[in-house]
């Protein structure tokens, strides 16, 4: 009992600190940010406080049900900056 009472507020401090972890582009160059997408293949960058989504490099880290479109963000030195791709689902035809 002792031992999960000393556990508890590390893994809650852990799992805090995990959140703050994401990567944020506004604070980052269009560059970096770029760069960070290239060099990870996926990741997920926040925008504001609640706002992120997942970034990658090309349709392989996609679902098969998805497809990857170009993906602008805001960067600290660019309004709108192409920093790789965003995975979205396809469409489906009806006839």
């Amino acid at each position: 009992m002792k031992t999960v009472l000393f556990t508890l507020p590390i893994i809650l401090m852990a799992g805090a600190s995990l959140a703050e972890a994401r990567p944020n582009s506004l604070a980052m160059s269009c560059a970096s940010t770029r760069g960070l997408v290239a060099n990870t293949g996926a990741v997920i960058i926040g925008t504001g406080p609640d706002i992120f989504d997942r970034y990658v490099t090309d349709a392989g880290y996609c679902t098969i049900t998805q497809k990857a479109e170009p993906a602008w963000l805001a960067t600290a030195d660019e309004p709108q900056c192409l920093i790789g791709r965003r995975c979205v689902e396809r469409r489906v035809k009806v006839r």
